[in-house]
């Protein structure tokens, strides 16, 4: 398979969820045994060797490939989630949207000084739910950060919030 082959399945749904939005379905990827197996062995080839002890989604499309990436590596699965949705004590981040502000948080235990954290998520577009998750991260000390997209829309320059010795890497490219 070729990252051609799973560019072509990701479905482009427009003016979702709002007029003028492009958004790029990435469930028909995960549908596919093909695709969903070719993900996995990306992830899991890219980040084999980089000593990752705990993997951290982002609620909600980070819960997809997170979890099945950290099992394959190994690693712990730590979940960052809209307020209210953990149950013990947590750290917070603010943050604006393309959509507006928001707020993710993370247990305040969740990470220890010792761990290798990649953090993951579906889509960069403008940054700004990745900046905070790694601003979470960074507030509970970690030994070293990666982060990792299934997808980035390149235009809208996500990848500008983040200092150049940010570990960065998506797996689909989009033009929008």
């Amino acid at each position: 398979m070729s990252i051609e082959k799973l560019t072509e399945a990701v479905r482009n749904i427009p003016d979702f969820p709002i007029e003028g939005i492009q958004f790029k379905d990435i469930t028909t990827l995960f549908q596919n045994a093909d695709h969903l197996q070719e993900l996995s062995d990306i992830l899991y080839e890219r980040y084999k060797d980089k000593g990752i002890t705990k993997v951290v989604g982002i609620e909600s499309r980070g819960f997809f490939m997170g979890p099945a990436t950290a099992i394959r590596l190994h690693a712990g699965f730590v979940p960052i989630r809209k307020p209210g949705k953990l149950p013990y004590k947590t750290i917070e981040e603010k943050y604006s949207k393309e959509y507006g502000d928001d707020v993710i948080q993370i247990h305040e235990d969740a990470l220890v000084p010792e761990d290798v954290v990649l953090i993951h998520d579906d889509l960069l577009a403008t940054g700004g739910t990745m900046a905070a998750a790694y601003q979470l991260v960074k507030k509970l000390g970690v030994k070293k950060i990666y982060i990792n997209f299934l997808i980035e829309l390149e235009e809208l320059n996500g990848r500008a919030l983040f200092n150049h010795d940010v570990d960065i890497d998506t797996i689909l490219k989009f033009k929008i």
